[in-house]
């Protein structure tokens, strides 16, 4: 259910553009957002900083595409936020000394083991730090080229073209990094899971 809640604002633009035209298509994308906010908030009493990050772009850049009847801004959304991500990586990575790749994983890691063994069940895991090094980088580089490539296409294809390519091309390229950030801490993790 939580995964659908994620693609959910995706899956309605999406099926909206089709049925529609871009700018309802925004307008729904805008209106999802809110109702993922509140699901959240409802859900577990607090919004993560990334929904409000996300919520905040498809507002100002979806609110600019249908107060100026332009498509380009909305373009744009999937560029500013992978933009911002590989940002991140960069900066709290050579700035902070922080590796948000290996806190992730390990905050994923430590959830599944949880579900699975119970609340107090100890993670004994460690993913060697050069290995850590490698994902922060793969997935900085990522993407920056996924947010210059959301641009090429927006400017050099159809809006057709652009809109298939942001649900799946941009979804097929994250999984497929997801596999080998996923092939690449395989061995390290605990037999048991």
């Amino acid at each position: 259910m939580a995964t659908l809640l994620e693609y959910l604002p995706l899956i309605l633009f999406f099926a909206v553009y089709k049925l529609v035209d871009i700018y309802w298509a925004t307008g729904v994308l805008i209106a999802s957002s809110i109702i993922q906010l509140a699901y959240h908030y409802f859900h577990s009493g607090k919004i993560a900083t990334r929904h409000w990050v996300f919520f905040a772009i498809a507002l100002v850049l979806g609110g600019m595409t249908i107060l100026f009847q332009d498509e380009h801004f909305i373009m744009w959304k999937a560029t500013v936020i992978y933009a911002l991500l590989s940002l991140s990586l960069l900066v709290s990575r050579y700035f902070f000394n922080k590796n948000l790749v290996e806190t992730a994983l390990l905050g994923l890691l430590k959830s599944v083991n949880e579900k699975e063994q119970g609340k107090n069940a100890e993670l004994d895991i460690s993913l060697p730090k050069s290995v850590c090094e490698q994902l922060n980088i793969m997935w900085m580089l990522l993407l920056a080229f996924i947010s210059v490539l959301n641009l090429y296409v927006a400017y050099n294809f159809s809006l057709d073209t652009w809109v298939n390519f942001k649900v799946f091309g941009l979804m097929g390229i994250t999984f497929g990094a997801i596999l080998v950030t996923m092939a690449r801490i395989y061995k390290y993790l605990p037999d048991d899971n």
